[in-house]
């Protein structure tokens, strides 16, 4: 079958992860959401401590602790911290205690690196069913709330006007980027969740004239950097995730190096 070699599968999980993350990560840089989705992914590797701990499903526990934090941070702004200040101490602390947590394993063998940066190449047909069904269901989920996730994005006395409650959208976005890092550990690891999540929507910026131009385009980014990132990592024996990463960083450089060009022949 198709689906028995295991560069298949891993490039269906880099594509699958690639769709969940291009909308959503467009709404993360426009709401400059950026250390949100740290936060959450950082806090994703106390999740795998304990679901590993209590021999339950990974991403059970990834999704759980990352919805946990995430929640966490929409109850905790405004309350007298910096937002950036507030996600910094979160991240760095949650992932200082998932790390902590994942030293007392005894007795269970545990990849760290391979949560910390991905292993796309162990990719089962499971995890495949879980990647693509989590990306189905972050997909429907925004795809449902387009219109009103925009209006409160861009402006919320607008979306009070409009009958619109941005609290109940900003908890969509919360639950939209808890199944993404759950079912991008697996691919990208928790270091790296981040990166996809935001480099192929910066990149699609300059070429899109519509937000939903630029979730199609982002879309295709972070897909192409999974192709690529794939073949690189097999030619030149490197890491996947990481590889994944870089491609999508060097679309973003020479994409903007193209913009700025195009300025300034203007």
């Amino acid at each position: 079958m198709m689906l028995d070699d295991f560069m298949m599968r891993a490039t269906l999980a880099g594509i699958g992860v690639a769709l969940a993350a291009a909308p959503l990560g467009c709404f993360v840089v426009w709401r400059r959401m950026a250390y949100f989705g740290d936060a959450t992914a950082h806090a994703a590797i106390l999740g795998v401590a304990l679901s590993l701990a209590l021999s339950i499903s990974v991403f059970a526990g990834a999704l759980v602790i990352a919805l946990l934090m995430a929640l966490t941070v929409n109850l905790l702004t405004g309350r007298g911290y910096a937002m950036d200040t507030l996600l910094g101490v979160l991240a760095h602390s949650a992932l200082a205690f998932g790390l902590v947590a994942v030293s007392f394993l005894s007795g269970i063998r545990i990849d760290l690196m391979a949560y910390l940066f991905g292993d796309i190449l162990a990719v089962s047909r499971t995890d495949l069913a879980v990647i693509w069904g989590g990306a189905a269901l972050v997909v429907a989920l925004i795809a449902w709330r387009w219109s009103a996730l925009l209006t409160a994005t861009l402006n919320e006395d607008l979306a009070h006007a409009s009958g619109l409650e941005p609290k109940r959208e900003q908890l969509i976005l919360t639950l939209s980027l808890a199944i993404t890092v759950a079912v991008a550990i697996k691919v990208v690891g928790v270091l790296l969740i981040a990166a996809l999540l935001i480099i192929p929507a910066a990149a699609a910026r300059p070429l899109s004239r519509t937000p939903e131009g630029m979730a199609l385009v982002a879309a295709g980014i972070g897909s192409v950097s999974a192709l690529v990132g794939l073949r690189a990592a097999y030619i030149l024996d490197t890491p996947a995730g990481p590889s994944i990463v870089c491609v999508a960083a060097l679309i973003f450089a020479a994409l903007s190096i193209v913009g700025s060009l195009r300025t300034s022949a203007q």
